[in-house]
């Protein structure tokens, strides 16, 4: 998935290395970590209560604690409520469509559908 990232700034072509990447604790395996310390990407992302319990009982030999920016953290919960909006459409939650480019067209006909809502809601 980071392959199709793409960071827009305000001039120039857009960047495919973000800061930051923010994922939930399903994403902390040593693999996703290691392809993001490569790429010198910010992994945000807590580490398991029982991962940190293990981690301490082993003592020195248990390695370091996840760095984890509680900030940036709090942030992803933006992000986790427009997909949840995203989701909330049948068409996306289902993926029923068979090519990613109905798919894609499907998703930013919904961003677009939130996107009006959004407007008329705030008297635009």
């Amino acid at each position: 998935m980071l392959k199709k990232v793409r960071v827009r700034g305000p001039v120039g072509r857009p960047r495919t290395r973000p800061d930051a990447v923010a994922g939930d604790k399903a994403y902390l395996s040593r693999g996703n970590r290691a392809h993001l310390r490569k790429r010198r990407i910010k992994a945000v992302i807590p580490e398991k209560k029982d991962q940190a319990a293990s981690r301490k009982k082993r003592g020195s030999k248990g390695g370091r604690p996840v760095g984890h920016d509680v900030g940036l953290y709090k942030e992803r919960n933006t992000v986790e409520r427009l997909i949840n909006k995203l989701k909330a459409w049948r068409g996306v939650a289902t993926r029923f469509d068979k090519t990613p480019a109905t798919y894609l067209a499907g998703l930013h006909l919904r961003a677009s559908m939130i996107w009006i809502k959004g407007l008329t809601r705030n008297g635009h």
